[in-house]
């Protein structure tokens, strides 16, 4: 049987997802716990679509045939290692002809329950873009870079918050050096994808804590509109003294390489100043770790300052802490959080 559902269906009752589009389409972005096994090759729908274009819609239809036709039973060996015994899922980018082949061959040969994504991944995009225009309780944790937000977005999920790590979904901690020790990042794209398979699962009657970042994490853009509510949302800003916050830095990026670490500093080279990215590139080649981290620490606390102006000032909650302790700051926080609720 072969029936049409629709992405809230499949988000509902999900079953082992395959998605037919070709290995770039599914690099660019793709819906999470997808796999590729794809009909074209980038080439082959790239040759597909132009003869399409200048030809005709039945010529491009006859090239599919023939680029598909050798790979029938390579289809049928990938998708068997995803769905060996029980029902799949079908899509291609807006439930085509790409993704009706691909699963009327699966019936052919022995797949008795598949079903087609109605709209295919446009669809599941779609779903997104509503999802995000919509209004979410936010609460924002801010604080200067080196205090810590991380571990305390962490200590919040454990203990049984509704949070996300921005940073760890787009593989970046968000300044300059935030990249080192990192995996590639995702597109702006799959990091929404991604972002939002995090967010469906909470309760919308609930706060959802984020940490304060700019509107690019990295190379990776966070969706408009959530970006704009970040802004309007009551921020609660941990204020920790910056030494406390270099000895931090120290430690989180003991194990990077000098290489590394230069190349981050030349990063922000206009901000700090000739003369200052001079002292810091001696500084690393001397070892002093600690003296790059405060003096980088006056150029990242001057622009969260500049950022903060466009938050407004009432809903700015000073903390103040002494330590980067995520238990005790999660706690200093969370007492701050239920006195003002």
């Amino acid at each position: 049987m072969i029936q049409n559902i629709s992405i809230h269906d499949y988000l509902s009752l999900p079953a082992p997802l395959i998605d037919v589009r070709s290995p770039g389409e599914f690099a660019q972005g793709h819906i999470p716990g997808a796999v590729n096994v794809p009909l074209f090759s980038n080439d082959e729908r790239a040759h597909i679509g132009t003869v399409y274009v200048r030809r005709s819609r039945d010529e491009a239809m006859q090239i599919g045939y023939n680029y598909a036709n050798p790979k029938k039973q390579w289809f049928i060996d990938e998708v068997r290692k995803v769905a060996p015994d029980g029902p799949v899922t079908i899509h291609c980018w807006r439930g085509g002809m790409r993704s009706r082949l691909f699963a009327e061959h699966l019936h052919e040969n022995g797949f008795q329950n598949v079903s087609v994504i109605t709209g295919g991944y446009k669809s599941w995009r779609r779903l997104l873009n509503d999802h995000w225009n919509k209004q979410h309780q936010l609460i924002i944790l801010g604080g200067y870079t080196g205090s810590g937000k991380t571990p305390v977005i962490k200590m919040l999920t454990a203990l049984g918050q509704q949070a996300v790590d921005l940073e760890a979904l787009a593989c970046h901690k968000g300044s300059a050096f935030g990249a080192i020790g990192q995996k590639p990042q995702p597109t702006t794209e799959q990091f929404e994808n991604d972002l939002y398979n995090v967010w469906r699962h909470f309760d919308p009657a609930l706060p959802v804590w984020l940490e304060d970042e700019s509107r690019n994490i990295g190379h990776v853009q966070l969706p408009a509109s959530l970006f704009s509510q970040m802004r309007n949302a009551v921020t609660f800003f941990l204020d920790i003294p910056r030494n406390v916050r270099a000895e931090y830095l120290v430690q989180d990026y003991a194990a990077a390489s000098i290489d590394d670490l230069k190349d981050s500093v030349l990063k922000i080279s206009k901000r700090l100043g000739g003369q200052n990215v001079n002292q810091a590139m001696q500084w690393l080649d001397d070892g002093k770790l600690y003296d790059v981290a405060y003096l980088s620490l006056s150029y990242y606390d001057k622009a969260y300052r500049r950022g903060l102006e466009f938050h407004d000032n009432k809903k700015v909650l000073m903390i103040s802490a002494d330590s980067i302790d995520a238990e005790k700051n999660t706690e200093l926080i969370l007492q701050e959080y239920e006195r003002r609720k």
